[in-house]
């Protein structure tokens, strides 16, 4: 066919975007391209002609969404094995059984069916509502690689075993798939991908000593304070990026002193200044490494500068912040997503890093009261939170972007087993208006003011001395009080 007989007989002007393009279909209202097309395979629901609870391609009169029959198209959409009406691919068959087939060609172990031991990620790959995306991603030439190797054995089916193999990202997401279904035992994420970044980092320091030094703080402080943490819960990334940064700025405050002819056991107070004079907020991570040579006697005692409160970061006023609240609360145009998470920003004080690691588990609606637990005891949400994370908790089990059913997040996000990333939440929240630093730090330092700050760090999530020093900085009283029966 040539470029003219193409152009003659497949491109048109598409019936319901206008755009001009090959067609993929001619309905009963007229040429359909491929994207209108593909968008079409997707509407599901109940025909407003014959009430028949099925996909919807056509369109009515009035512009709503019909079925086939109704709108007059000849051509079927029912898959010829399963008999599901939905988008069909190469031999008639649905997104479904051609991902299927496409898994167990990948995943044969030699017999002609796919290896018990990755039959979990079969399972829970079937049970995706994303078919398409695993369709796309089974056409990466490294994926088909990799799960062909588990599958004949030559790559073991363990977390050693992956550690071996390239590109990262693409072998953690495997990874995350195969604890996600039960095929791999769980590890923390986040822990695993900080030992390979560290590998990588390590190696190439040139100078033996400075990664000497470094290697030593990250296995004898860093590693042990993180799995420590995981041991208690997840890890966020906020945890492990800032345990590289500590590493980043380890690294450049040896290679400064190298580049002045000292190391740092000849350290002096004159140098740790002039280093942090040069740019303090990018260089405090590394005061980390430097408090652990002071301790273990790598280099002398010295004085590390004081932080510095950025008064970009200052608190909102207490009526900015109770406005954000009502607008939140009562806004319906808003995402529920965002306004959840405000609520709790400009309500409970919370953190984003700590609001990603709820889980739907952590609330509790007994039909009257709904609390959310961000310490001990459980919180209650008064009214109008409560309806809205009432209406988040039921839509949770609908949300297009979750990794997996299993999911238990309440913010789940978009790798398998994984929740949302604090960033990307952070952004949600700036759109809306609400500023997630300076909302959290007049939260907190409202309500140190209106009960003892013991009591509010118990109940947030706090440390007990976070919410003493946010009390002095805020003028409160209740660590004046005598101690005593006060009821009387």
């Amino acid at each position: 066919m040539t470029p003219e007989e193409y152009e003659r007989w497949m491109i048109r002007d598409c019936a319901r975007c206008g755009r001009r393009a090959s067609k993929s279909a001619e309905w009963s209202d007229g040429p359909i391209c491929r994207t209108c097309y593909e968008r079409a395979m997707r509407v599901r629901g109940c025909c407003p002609g014959c009430r028949s609870d099925r996909l919807l391609p056509g369109r009515g009169v009035a512009g709503t969404s019909i079925c086939r029959d109704c709108a007059g198209i000849v051509r079927d959409f029912f898959c010829d094995r399963c008999g599901f009406e939905g988008l069909l691919l190469g031999g008639r068959l649905c997104e479904r059984c051609t991902l299927a087939d496409t898994l167990r060609e990948l995943l044969n172990d030699g017999t002609g069916r796919v290896a018990p031991s990755l039959q979990p990620l079969v399972t829970a790959l079937l049970e995706t509502d994303r078919t398409k995306s695993r369709l796309i991603w089974l056409r990466n030439p490294n994926v088909v690689r990799l799960l062909r190797g588990l599958a004949s054995g030559t790559i073991p089916l363990t977390h050693e075993g992956l550690h071996l193999e390239t590109p990262w990202r693409t072998v953690a997401h495997l990874r995350d798939l195969l604890m996600d279904s039960g095929a791999l035992p769980r590890v923390d994420r986040q822990l695993m991908l900080h030992q390979r970044w560290l590998t990588e980092r390590l190696a190439v320091i040139e100078d033996p000593e400075h990664r000497r030094h470094l290697q030593h703080f990250a296995t004898w402080h860093q590693m042990r304070r993180l799995r420590s943490k995981a041991e208690k819960g997840p890890l966020g990334r906020s945890q492990s990026g800032q345990a590289k940064q500590e590493i980043t700025q380890a690294g450049a405050f040896l290679a400064w002193l190298a580049d002045r002819g000292r190391t740092i056991e000849h350290c002096q107070q004159a140098g740790l200044d002039a280093w942090h004079t040069e740019k303090l907020a990018t260089r405090r991570p590394a005061q980390t490494f430097l408090r652990w040579c002071m301790k273990t006697s790598r280099m002398p005692r010295l004085t590390l500068p004081p932080q510095v409160i950025n008064q970009d970061q200052a608190p909102l006023h207490q009526h900015r912040r109770l406005a954000m609240l009502r607008r939140t609360l009562n806004d319906d145009s808003l995402p529920l997503r965002a306004r959840v998470a405000a609520a709790l920003v400009l309500l409970y004080a919370q953190p984003v890093t700590r609001i990603v690691r709820l889980t739907v588990d952590d609330i509790t609606d007994d039909g009257v009261t709904v609390t959310v637990r961000l310490g001990d005891p459980p919180s209650p949400l008064p009214e109008p939170v409560a309806d809205l994370m009432r209406a988040y908790v039921q839509s949770c089990q609908h949300l297009p972007y979750a990794s997996s059913r299993s999911s238990r997040w309440l913010f789940p996000g978009r790798q398998p087993g994984q929740p949302m990333n604090p960033v990307s939440l952070q952004v949600h929240l700036r759109k809306i208006g609400v500023p997630p630093q300076r909302g959290r730090t007049s939260a907190i330092r409202q309500l140190v003011l209106q009960a003892p700050a013991p009591v509010i760090a118990k109940a947030l999530g706090y440390h007990d001395k976070t919410a003493t020093r946010l009390v002095t900085e805020a003028g409160g009283t209740w660590s004046r009080y005598a101690p005593g029966d006060h009821a009387r």
